[in-house]
């Protein structure tokens, strides 16, 4: 039985930490905050004592942290790169800075592999095990984290250490550019008299659809703009996709306004506040509503208490 190791526990992590446990898989799980391990364990891990207890006993380790500053000091200042045995394969689940990946990988002991899977997908698709995971690394490498990856959802295979993060920024970039976007045309609809569930049906069924008009919608409409990620996240993917900006040497236009949109959001609101709020700025000043009647389950009720088919590696 392969033996995972999982550090990171949050939003995306714990339902991707439990729906491995559920399974069947041997997981070990740590994170700072106790409530969170005991919900790990609960779903069937067992309590690690410590990133570094965690990463000695993994043959796949996962990490899933908020900043590339929290994977710096579990990794490297807090000796859990240190504790992977040789054979093990340490998987980076987090939004990454390639660089930062790449140096990791450097300071990996002897006999450690190293592979970089940014996800997508939401918490919903972190519960209902409908993720994208985006892997970087050694082909061999890739393939062997398959079965676990792919118990979590889709993997695609994108090339050497690091160009997962670089599929995974692309996509928040389109992501990024269509949230701020979205607000925007809401408004503009919404003041000139169509009503907002037309509106809405009107653009998911044409040329203005998008993951942000099908999926993210309904947290506007809610009320809650889905403070499961925060305006500050946003801004720290931006930032990730600003460092692989600066060398292309074409102006990128539509990226810099998402960029500055959700700066404003992030002034008006706090950092800390729901990421869609980048539309609830264009609703106040716009004085328009966006709320709209429904059954809106929001991502983080999503039910992931099912089972998973066992895993027999």
């Amino acid at each position: 039985m392969v033996a995972v190791g999982f550090v990171g526990l949050g939003s995306m992590g714990g339902p991707m930490c439990r729906r491995l446990a559920r399974a069947g898989y041997d997981v070990r799980a740590f994170d700072i905050d106790p409530a969170k391990v005991a919900s790990a364990v609960e779903a069937g891990a067992v309590a690690a004592e410590s990133a570094t207890d965690c990463a000695s006993a993994a043959d796949i380790f996962l990490t899933s942290l908020p900043r590339p500053d929290h994977v710096e000091n579990v990794m490297l200042d807090g000796g859990a790169l240190a504790a992977l045995r040789p054979g093990s394969v340490w998987v980076d689940l987090t939004t990454n800075d390639i660089e930062l990946v790449a140096r990791l990988a450097e300071h990996a002991p002897t006999g450690v592999s190293v592979v970089d899977s940014p996800v997508t997908g939401a918490v919903d698709g972190a519960r209902n095990g409908r993720l994208t995971l985006f892997a970087g690394g050694e082909a061999g490498d890739v393939e062997r984290v398959r079965p676990v990856l792919e118990t979590l959802g889709t993997m695609i295979a994108c090339g050497p250490l690091g160009t997962g993060n670089v599929v995974k920024l692309v996509t928040n970039q389109l992501w990024f550019i269509s949230a701020a976007a979205i607000g925007e045309g809401f408004a503009l609809g919404v003041r000139n008299g169509v009503a907002l569930e037309v509106l809405w049906a009107a653009i998911r069924q044409s040329v203005g659809d998008s993951f942000v008009a099908s999926h993210d919608a309904p947290s506007i409409f809610a009320g809650h703009y889905d403070p499961s990620f925060t305006l500050d996240l946003c801004l720290k993917d931006l930032r990730l996709i600003q460092g692989l900006q600066s060398g292309l040497g074409a102006e990128l236009p539509l990226t810099d306004a998402a960029r500055g949109a959700f700066k404003l959001a992030a002034d008006r609101y706090g950092p800390e506040a729901a990421e869609l709020l980048v539309a609830k700025r264009i609703e106040e000043d716009a004085d328009v509503s966006f709320r709209l009647a429904g059954d809106w389950v929001p991502p983080w009720e999503v039910d992931d208490s099912g089972s998973t088919a066992p895993v027999t590696t």
